[in-house]
């Protein structure tokens, strides 16, 4: 079994691709000294690229509001103990202005899919943030929009668009959300994104409800072809006031496993270390980099603001001013050998 693994991950390496059964094979067998193997690979082809810089960006989460009922998430909208809010224009150019004192070079608006936030309002806060600072990125995570909203969007001066297509498997889609949401939806709205040219994440659950090797097999394979320029993987953790609050949370074994191989399939990826694997267990952002992540994002919500947008059970969050919240983010990054840049960062 060893020997099979090896030759999957020395294949994996010198092709970035796999197939389904593959791929299925090299997570389900999976054993210490591949994960060991693919970690080394991984680390090794992101320091071909990116050396041993780990992009920094702001997140701003923009409001916990959100029209839709996704089965897993804290936010969604039957949360009737989920105390609501959204930051008017004003503040989130605030947010911004603190951001760029501290060097960011990229913000990250991310928000429940809240009507408020129309195609005038989200498109005059990019703009506004753009004219003020044209040295900086401005990424998007506000869920499924029309087309022509993307387009405006991308008129308007956002960069990124960030959208988790959550799971590649439709049947798995439909256990994880509401009927009145559509796997094909989420499809088409990561082609449009694609194809009117933003820099385009996308990304899944490790350890979702319902989720097998074979699902992810498919994400892995979906990741494969149709190479996002970034990809956000975290575990799921549940979420008190969900349907799923007894299911057991992903793993960040398995987690940081996944993150190598998406490294492999695509060396030149943006892959975030997340707020998730922080929340499961202490120092696993810092593993999720050891593993081939290579972007961190602190957050700049208003401090009133940062406990409330609470997607899962004990969230990860700051209580300490941005400031100092960055300079302990760069100091832990440094005792693991790596170093925090600012600049915009953008994928290779």
């Amino acid at each position: 079994m060893e020997n099979k693994l090896n030759l999957l991950i020395d294949k994996l390496a010198l092709t970035h691709s796999l197939t389904l059964s593959e791929y299925e094979y090299l997570i389900e067998n999976r054993t210490q000294e591949s994960a060991d193997r693919l970690r080394e690979l991984a680390v090794s082809a992101r320091r071909e690229v990116y050396g041993n810089s780990v992009y920094i960006r702001g997140l701003i989460e923009i409001s916990n509001i959100c029209k839709n009922d996704c089965i897993y998430c804290g936010i969604r909208c039957s949360n009737k103990d989920c105390e609501r809010y959204r930051l008017t224009k004003e503040d989130i150019l605030s947010c911004c202005d603190e951001g760029y004192a501290l060097g960011f070079r990229t913000f990250v608006m991310q928000g429940g899919e809240d009507p408020h936030f129309d195609d005038d309002l989200l498109c005059d806060i990019v703009s506004s943030i753009k004219q003020k600072y044209p040295d900086c990125a401005v990424t998007l995570s506000m869920g499924e929009r029309s087309r022509e909203s993307y387009e405006r969007l991308f008129a308007a001066g956002a960069d990124r668009y960030l959208l988790r297509h959550e799971t590649a498997d439709a049947e798995h889609y439909s256990k994880l959300h509401p009927s009145n949401m559509s796997f094909l939806n989420r499809m088409r709205c990561l082609r449009d994104l694609k194809d009117i040219g933003f820099q385009t994440g996308c990304g899944f659950m490790v350890g979702s409800p319902y989720q097998t090797y074979a699902h992810i097999a498919k994400d892995l394979k979906f990741i494969e072809e149709f190479k996002p320029q970034m990809c956000g993987i975290g575990p799921f953790i549940p979420h008190k006031a969900t349907p799923f609050a007894s299911f057991a949370a992903g793993t960040v074994e398995l987690t940081c496993y996944l993150l190598s191989i998406i490294r492999l399939i695509h060396p030149t990826i943006l892959l975030p270390a997340t707020t998730a694997l922080g929340s499961i267990e202490e120092g696993g952002r810092e593993k999720g980099i050891l593993s081939g992540a290579n972007v961190v994002m602190p957050n700049l919500s208003p401090m009133d603001n940062r406990k409330k947008y609470e997607l899962y059970n004990n969230k990860l969050y700051s209580s300490a001013e941005s400031a100092q919240a960055k300079a302990e983010l760069e100091e832990r990054i440094k005792n693991i050998g790596y170093e925090v840049v600012c600049h915009r960062g953008d994928a290779k």
